[in-house]
């Protein structure tokens, strides 16, 4: 209701919005007809990326301590591992999809209509083998121990969790995360669409702003107007194939 309302707005430059991932989905789930294409980019504000965390006492069961450990354990148990994203055609269902693409494993992707929460609460109970969440959402499990993150899916590391390597760095090129930004309806005279680009550049900046994301463990990513639309062209492609990965 939220993207269709910011892409019916009037387009006199009064009413913008914060267009999200789920953009990307809804054509391939026939869930709506809207993608980027129907908006005008200001800005991305922020990325929340993925990880792939597992339970601790499973892991260190099956001697699991790096990514790579857990690659070869699933590898070696086709489908047998079951990893929890939160609901169907989510963001973190569809992460699990860009896991097999990228690693060629066969794993269960079970899904939690509740969301998120659920899924890690039964992968530090031991119900399933782990999630692929964000770090914010796993993070009591965690700090508590239940729970051992082996890779963030992201280009540089979580400052809340700098012991935690990038999949990158572990030689896995998956990079993924969940994403918000700010767009105008279509049709905004340039003019404005030059101011609301130069407020967004500098409210991105605005301390209160970055005491507030920080705290909360989200990451700014600011891009620019142009940079946020290559951005979601790119998106919108990796996100189906993602999506086909997992049979949505």
């Amino acid at each position: 209701m939220g993207h269709q309302a910011i892409a019916d707005a009037n387009n006199d430059g009064y009413t913008i919005g914060m267009i999200t991932f789920e953009l990307a989905t809804y054509k391939k789930l026939g869930t709506g007809d809207l993608t980027w294409e129907n908006y005008a980019p200001l800005c991305r504000v922020n990325t929340d990326a993925a990880a792939i965390t597992v339970g601790a006492k499973w892991a260190a069961s099956n001697n699991i301590t790096d990514l790579a450990g857990f690659i070869d354990y699933c590898k070696a148990h086709p489908g047998e591992v079951q990893m929890g994203g939160s609901s169907n055609a989510s963001v973190w269902h569809i992460a699990g999809g860009y896991l097999v693409s990228a690693t060629g494993i066969d794993i269960q992707m079970i899904t939690y209509q509740e969301g998120a929460a659920t899924a890690v609460q039964n992968a530090a109970g031991g119900f399933i083998q782990g999630v692929t969440v964000s770090l914010a959402e796993a993070r009591s499990f965690i700090e508590s121990g239940d729970l051992i993150c082996l890779g963030v899916m992201d280009e540089k590391r979580n400052p809340v969790f700098p012991d935690v390597p990038t999949c990158k760095e572990q030689g896995y090129d998956i990079t993924y995360y969940t994403q918000r930004g700010m767009a105008a309806p279509l049709g905004v005279d340039e003019a404005i669409m030059t101011r609301l680009e130069e407020a967004c550049a500098a409210a991105i900046e605005d301390a209160d702003f970055v005491t507030f994301m920080n705290n909360n463990g989200q990451a700014i990513s600011y891009l620019d107007a142009q940079g946020y639309a290559d951005y979601l062209k790119q998106a919108a492609v990796d996100v189906a194939a993602a999506m086909d990965a997992v049979g949505l």
